[in-house]
C-alpha cells in the first residue's frame, strides 16, 4: 500500500489526498486547530454534486509522524513553502517522492531545463535556494491542476469543477506515471505529462495576468475582460510573457485572442488573488508574477507592463499584512 503524506489539504489538497485514499493508500495528514481536530472526529469530508463522503485519514501536528512516506504532497501557497522548509526536512526520507501542487514558478522549474535559464536560482521562489537542496527535482514530480474546490469548513471540501490535473517528472526521475496512474484509480482525472515545465507555463501565462489585476481592481475575470483598459493591460502582459518564454526556448504562446476567449468562458469568476483580498489573505504574488519580472530581468528581457502591475500588487500586498484599525 502507498504510503501518502500531506502538508496542506485545503481545497485543491484534500481533493488530491481523497483521491490518494480511493485509489488504495494511506494517508497521514498535518493539520492543526480546528482542522486538525475536524479530521480526528470526522474525517477528510468531500463534497461532490449531492454526494458526501468521508475519507479516513490520520490526522498530525507532529511533523515526525509523516515520515516514512512514500510520496510526500505539497499544496500549500508557493510563499509558504521556504518557511515550511524544516518542517519538510523532518519528513524527508532518501525514498520519499514530492508531489508539488502549486501554483506559479516552482523552485525547481529550470533545474533540468536547458537553454538560457538552465539551473537558473529565483529569489522570488527560492530565497537562498533553500528548497532547491532540500527537494532536489530528481525526487519531484510537478502537477498542474486544472480543477475549482473550495472548503467549505474545517476539513470539508466541495468539488466545483474537475478537468484535469497533468503530472510529470521534474527531472530523470520516473515516478509521475505510477502516481498517476493512482490518482486516476481514485476517480482523479489525471494523467501523466512529458511536457510538464510547458503546461507549468501555459497555466501561468493565465494566472500571471488576471489575478494580479483582479486583485488591484477587485473585479472578477468578466468584468475585467469587459473594460478596454483593463483588457489591454492582460494582453500586455500576455505579450511580455509570451517573449519571456520565446527566450527561454517555450514556443505555442502567440494567440492572445485566442486565450482571451478561453478565458472569457469562465464568466463571472472571482480569481484566487480577488478572495484573497475579499479575506484579507496575503497575496500569492511572488511566485505567480514575481518570478516572471525577476525572470525577465536576469535575461534582459523588457516587461514593462508585468513589472509595473507587479509593483502596484506588491504595495496592495503590503498594505494587506499592515494591521486594521
Amino acid at each position: 500500500m502507498m504510503k501518502l503524506a500531506v502538508i496542506g489539504a485545503g481545497a485543491i489538497g484534500g481533493w488530491l489526498t481523497a483521491g490518494f485514499v480511493q485509489g488504495g493508500a494511506s494517508a497521514t495528514v498535518l493539520a492543526r486547530g480546528a482542522t486538525l481536530q475536524a479530521l480526528r472526529s470526522e474525517g477528510l469530508r468531500l463534497e461532490d454534486g449531492n454526494s458526501l463522503r468521508r475519507i479516513n485519514v490520520n490526522a498530525t501536528d507532529d511533523p515526525v509522524d509523516l515520515r516514512d512516506a512514500d510520496v510526500l504532497l505539497l499544496a500549500v501557497k508557493a510563499q509558504d513553502l521556504p518557511a515550511l522548509a524544516p518542517v519538510i526536512g523532518a519528513t524527508l526520507r532518501p525514498r520519499t517522492t514530492v508531489l508539488t501542487a502549486i501554483n506559479g514558478l516552482p523552485w525547481w522549474y529550470f533545474e533540468a531545463f536547458g537553454g538560457p535559464a538552465q539551473g537558473l536560482h529565483l529569489e522570488a521562489v527560492d530565497p537562498g535556494g533553500v528548497l532547491a537542496r532540500l527537494m532536489p527535482a530528481e525526487r519531484v514530480v510537478g502537477a498542474v491542476v486544472h480543477a475549482a474546490s473550495r472548503a467549505e469548513a474545517p476539513g470539508r471540501i466541495r468539488l466545483v469543477a474537475a478537468n484535469s490535473v497533468l503530472l510529470g517528472d521534474a527531472a530523470e526521475g520516473r515516478h509521475a506515471e505510477g502516481i498517476a496512474r493512482h490518482l486516476a484509480a481514485g476517480g482523479i482525472p489525471a494523467q501523466a505529462s512529458e511536457v510538464i515545465h510547458h503546461a507549468v507555463w501555459s497555466k501561468l501565462w493565465g494566472n500571471s495576468n488576471m489575478n494580479p489585476l483582479s486583485a488591484l481592481c477587485r473585479a472578477d475575470v468578466s468584468a475585467m475582460l469587459d473594460d478596454s483598459g483593463v483588457r489591454s493591460m492582460a494582453i500586455a502582459m500576455m505579450r511580455e510573457m509570451s517573449a519571456l518564454g520565446t527566450r527561454i526556448g517555450l514556443s505555442g504562446f502567440d494567440d492572445v485572442e485566442g486565450r482571451i476567449a478561453t478565458t472569457r468562458k469562465l464568466g463571472a469568476f472571482r480569481t484566487s488573488m480577488l478572495q484573497d483580498v475579499d479575506a484579507g489573505r496575503r497575496l500569492e504574488l511572488a511566485p505567480i508574477l514575481g518570478a516572471l519580472v525577476e525572470l525577465a530581468g536576469r535575461l534582459d528581457v523588457p516587461a514593462p507592463t508585468m513589472t509595473g502591475v507587479h509593483g502596484l500588487a506588491r504595495l496592495l500586498d503590503q498594505s494587506l499584512a499592515e494591521p486594521r484599525p
